[in-house]
């Protein structure tokens, strides 16, 4: 296909990803109103925030193997839809257990697109290119954040809350739409195959391939590395707003906006951390594992003193840089997986990082936070996070350890060897 048209294909996938975090986060911008109307604790609170990375982490699995037997892009779609539906559903919520179910069908509405969006996007570029794409795309994630909690607080302050899940749900819809119109399966198949050629032969190969998912120290390593470091980030995502609120002594709007410059921090250390891996490993690519140990360490760093200083730029500042880290092994992990996992169940492979994303750091994050601000205060709370660091640290040095060996027992290429061509597994 064209560039242009591969380019249009990133944008519209990337608008769908920003409405995904949108409709997710959305929510943590209007914690102080509903905490205040609901008379809500910081615990119930983490759980509607971390329901909806549970429902992705438990049904990303057999949707995303589903997307890759039935078809990606209406994958997508219904995905889009769903979400959008599940976050006016909670627009008109009157109780606590409502917003819980709409919160509930927002995540099981999310659950296959982290995963298949990105194997659409990685499918259609070159693999020189794999880490840089994981760590914008992904990055998505913490901009869609932006949004959600910025302009979902200003709106909340403006018209309320419900206005402000009613507006991320239209939103969704007419992006949903767009992509509809303009992105087809049989304009992303491979040159001279039918795009519904799908039967028993694809279903064979996805049974012999699904073994490798697992079938290596170092691509379980990077599963386990990227999901406990984003346990970090995802904490700062959905408690940011409440930190400003209250350390801050900010309105719910503004503190939306300063959290939202702050995810947006986020979003650019997962950009930062995927293309230095690709310049950093252009020549060995177990350099990854040496960035993602890096961001891990230095998020672990400023962010414990962050939390320790007292209120003031210093430690704005401090955070600043300590979010920059947070999730800068994204993009790293991301490319890591795809190296070791066979490009026939690309989805599947994502929809497993997305698993380990989820249930170990998107979903306990906010809960266990949550949990923790109920007993030790906010603060208190935000100073343990992210000690989890140090696992996830563990667990790339794990996976460095273990890579050049099991790559050259898994493809029979040496770290210092990328293949050339899309469709050949490694990179």
């Amino acid at each position: 296909m064209s560039k242009g048209y591969a380019w249009t294909v990133f944008a519209l996938g990337f608008g769908l990803l920003l409405s995904d975090y949108m409709s997710r986060q959305v929510l943590n911008a209007v914690f102080p109103m509903l905490k205040a109307e609901w008379l809500l604790s910081d615990a119930a609170l983490g759980s509607l925030s971390g329901i909806v990375a549970l429902a992705v982490g438990v049904l990303t699995f057999p949707m995303s193997l589903m997307a890759d037997r039935w078809g990606r892009v209406r994958s997508l779609l219904l995905a889009a839809t769903l979400w959008s539906l599940a976050t006016l559903g909670c627009a008109i919520s009157a109780s606590y257990g409502e917003m819980f179910v709409g919160r509930l069908f927002v995540g099981i509405g999310e659950a296959a697109y982290g995963s298949v969006g990105i194997a659409v996007v990685l499918s259609i570029f070159p693999v020189t290119l794999r880490a840089t794409l994981s760590g914008a795309f992904i990055a998505g994630g913490a901009f869609g954040s932006v949004l959600g909690v910025a302009v979902g607080g200003a709106v909340a302050q403006a018209a309320g809350w419900r206005w402000a899940f009613a507006a991320m749900g239209i939103f969704g819809l007419v992006l949903a739409a767009v992509y509809a119109v303009v992105v087809k399966e049989s304009r992303l198949a491979p040159h001279g195959r039918r795009s519904d050629d799908d039967g028993t032969e694809a279903r064979g190969r996805l049974r012999t391939h699904l073994p490798r998912l697992f079938s290596s120290v170092s691509v379980v390593s990077a599963y386990a590395g990227s999901g406990l470091q984003l346990f970090i980030a995802g904490a700062l995502l959905s408690w940011l707003p409440s930190f400003f609120n209250r350390y801050y002594h900010m309105a719910p709007g503004t503190a939306g906006g300063a959290a939202g410059g702050f995810a947006l921090i986020i979003g650019l250390g997962m950009i930062f951390g995927g293309v230095a891996s690709d310049r950093i490993s252009s020549t060995a690519p177990v350099r990854k594992w040496t960035v993602a140990v890096a961001c891990s360490l230095g998020a672990l760093l400023l962010l414990s003193l962050a939390f320790q200083l007292p209120t003031g730029s210093v430690q704005l500042l401090a955070l600043a840089v300590g979010c920059l880290l947070s999730a800068g092994s994204a993009g790293p992990a991301a490319a890591m997986v795809a190296n070791l996992t066979p490009a026939s169940i690309a989805a599947t492979a994502f929809a497993t990082l997305t698993l380990a994303n989820s249930l170990l750091g998107l979903a306990p994050g906010p809960a266990v936070t949550g949990a923790l601000a109920d007993r030790f205060g906010l603060l208190g709370a935000l100073r343990i996070v992210p000690l989890v660091a140090v696992m996830a640290t563990l667990a790339f040095l794990v996976g460095r350890h273990w890579y050049e060996r099991d790559l050259l027992r898994l493809t029979g290429l040496t770290t210092k060897a990328e293949p050339k061509h899309p469709s050949e597994t490694p990179a």
